[in-house]
């Protein structure tokens, strides 16, 4: 019998076309529905944590009262507390800005004045510095259409918090929340506004579609469902999943809670295959646990030994105190006064480009180091209870550079200088004078580091309100008269200044440090 060859295709191709189609249009659908879902509740998300963002922020600035310091364009102590405060928010959160502005003409667009920013410590460590109330907003920093919603929002007293989408090539795909801020009087005085930079929707689109149709590519050779059932159920599903997994874990690391929950929930994935999906997840599953077990140990390891450091340090100072039998608490205070000073400076803002809460943290806790090059001065001339020669004297300025090089030494030891390198500049100059006539090399002004030149300050100030063996503890309003003498002489007239304003903190010090030997209350 003679085979008669069919001129259409065969049910079997047919059957393969017809699934290859529905397989398209199903995933073309799908795709679509999805990705409008998907942007949808992308930018829902980003308005909900935008606006939790704002709300927060909202409540810090009502607390402070800054709609009143807007009306009144003022910037008072509490202006820096508050943004303080706002700078922990914007530390904490993923929004990408976060600042105050309001219109010096409500009816003039081009009038948009800064009222506070916001900087986060590593955008201060990297040479950021703050905007203060009445800068005005640089020209093209808000689109016009931006401005208008921004002025209409001032002008109708909206309560509502708003948000508005932006794009532009400097900035990327923004979203914007303003709240508007109001005086005690109920009055409209600024806006309250972040700023967070959003998935660049278009970008999602191309990368979105990209995919689908090498996903439809890969399933048009596999036109039989149950192919596809095996393909998604043995291997799509378990690579997902320890991938997802894996990502999860790497995103978290350096958070030792996250990578531990990460390393729990990949234990709750049941995969059970015994091929090469199996061993990936399993080795997987054994590397996170190794990874978050090795960094824990590492965390911990690094804190014991900034502990020993910490320890070795602060057991050096004390056998300089010990030794130095007339200074009693020296150490103690010093650093606390020290603390005090730059503190000081940087509410002021002086120094703000060296003042981060980094460096004051270093600088405070290497103080305590600033005389240990003592622990070289012959006892007959350290504890010497009468005036020195001039020869003891000229024995007694070595402790500086013999300080200077025992700190080198150390930080020449660990192979790094962290907060030691403000030890050794404490330790070597101290005693110089803001106009170069002190030891042991005569710099002068700002040539003397920050560090000593506080500490020069909170040694002089010890040193005169403390019992010494030569003589009593002057009254503190006599010690802060000599202390004012040396401003500008002896002493950075800055660091003299932080001082001054901070009289009641030092007074406490005074009180738990050194409470039989001054007058506080003069």
């Amino acid at each position: 019998m003679k085979i008669k060859k069919r001129k259409g295709l065969s049910i079997k191709i047919v059957s393969a076309l017809y699934s290859v189609v529905a397989i398209c249009i199903l995933t073309v659908a799908v795709a679509f529905i999805g990705y409008r879902l998907y942007e949808q509740n992308l930018k829902e998300n980003y308005e909900k944590y935008a606006a939790t963002v704002l709300d927060y922020a909202f409540t810090v600035t009502s607390d402070h009262g800054f709609g009143d310091m807007i009306s009144a364009r003022e910037m008072p102590d509490e202006y820096e507390t508050m943004r303080e405060a706002l700078n922990t928010i914007k530390e904490n959160s993923d929004i990408d800005y976060l600042y105050a502005i309001y219109f010096e003409d409500v009816n003039d667009i081009h009038s948009l004045t800064y009222a506070i920013n916001t900087k986060t410590s590593e955008e201060l460590a990297n040479g950021g510095t703050y905007t203060y109330l009445g800068t005005p907003c640089e020209a093209g920093s808000f689109e016009d259409e931006t401005i208008l919603v921004l002025q209409e929002a001032v002008k109708s007293g909206r309560k509502e918090s708003g948000f508005i989408e932006g794009f532009s090539d400097e900035y990327g795909h923004m979203l914007n929340g303003y709240k508007v801020i109001f005086d005690s009087n109920g009055n409209p005085a600024g806006l309250l506004c972040v700023e967070t930079d959003i998935v660049n929707i278009d970008f999602d689109r191309t990368h979105y579609i990209r995919s689908i149709v090498i996903f439809v590519a890969i399933f048009t050779i596999f036109v039989i469902a149950s192919y596809l059932f095996i393909i998604e159920r043995s291997i799509i599903y378990p690579i997902t999943s320890v991938t997802d997994a894996a990502n999860d874990f790497i995103m978290n690391i350096g958070d030792q809670d996250a990578m531990d929950e990460s390393v729990r929930k990949l234990g709750q994935i049941k995969i059970r295959s015994n091929n090469e999906v199996g061993d990936l997840y399993k080795t997987v599953s054994k590397m996170e646990t190794d990874m978050a077990k090795q960094l824990r140990d590492i965390r911990q390891y690094n804190e014991d030994i900034l502990k020993m450091q910490n320890g070795l340090m602060n057991l050096m100072a004390d056998m300089v105190e010990i030794r130095d039998s007339g200074t009693g608490a020296h150490i103690q205070k010093t650093a606390a006064y020290v603390k005090i000073i730059l503190e000081g400076l940087r509410r002021k803002g002086y120094y703000e480009d060296q003042l981060t809460p980094q460096y004051i943290e270093n600088v405070v806790k290497s103080a305590p180091l600033h005389d240990v090059g003592k622990i070289v001065i012959p006892d007959d001339v350290l504890n010497k209870p009468a005036k020195l020669t001039k020869e003891e004297f000229e024995v007694m300025k070595t402790h500086t550079t013999s300080g200077k090089a025992i700190i080198e030494k150390a930080i020449s030891d660990v192979k790094g200088d962290n907060y030691l390198s403000d030890a050794r500049d404490m330790a070597a100059y101290h005693h110089e004078r803001w106009d170069g006539t002190g030891y042991p090399e005569g710099l002068k002004g700002e040539e003397i580091p920050l560090s000593a030149r506080a500490m020069a300050v909170a040694d002089v100030f010890d040193a005169l309100t403390s019992k010494r063996v030569y003589k009593p503890a002057f009254p503190l309003s006599q010690a802060m008269e000599i202390i004012e003498e040396g401003k500008g002489t002896q002493f950075d007239p800055k660091c003299v200044e932080a001082l001054t304003d901070a009289i009641p903190e030092v007074k406490e010090i005074l009180r738990r440090l050194n409470p039989a030997d001054t007058d506080t209350t003069e």
